[in-house]
């Protein structure tokens, strides 16, 4: 049975150009499995041509792919959301920790982003969050 990532034959530019599109957590998006898939159906052999039940199969991961993708991008928008008001504190760009309250959240690549004054903050960057002006016992 042949697989996506079976694809064999491909050339070293198709090879490449995955590799610079793949987002830096080498994690597979979509638009590298759409190119894999045509890669796959580009070399396949025609005397020995794909199985519709693959094709099938490989769609349906496809759309399962896509599904997932846009569940955790609205989970961190959701959690992002939350925040707002919230005091949190972050490690900058410096490696320095910092604290303010989230006045906002945007979307930027595809990634919430927590606006403090004029500082985008990564949600990765968060390392705690506190209900402003609550003093601790």
């Amino acid at each position: 049975m042949a697989s996506v990532f079976g694809v064999g034959n491909t050339n070293q530019s198709t090879s490449d150009t995955s590799q610079t599109n793949r987002k830096a957590n080498d994690e597979l998006g979509k638009n590298d499995f759409l190119k894999l898939l045509t890669t796959q159906l580009q070399y396949q052999d025609p005397m020995n041509p794909m199985e519709d039940k693959e094709f099938i199969a490989q769609m349906a991961q496809f759309s399962s792919l896509e599904q997932m993708q846009n569940m955790n991008s609205s989970m961190a928008m959701t959690q992002a959301s939350n925040m707002i008001g919230m005091q949190i504190k972050y490690t900058d760009s410096n490696a320095v920790e910092q604290t303010g309250i989230v006045t906002s959240v945007r979307m930027v690549d595809g990634e919430p982003k927590l606006l403090i004054g004029d500082t985008s903050v990564e949600l990765s960057a968060v390392t705690a969050v506190e209900i402003p002006g609550l003093t601790k016992a």
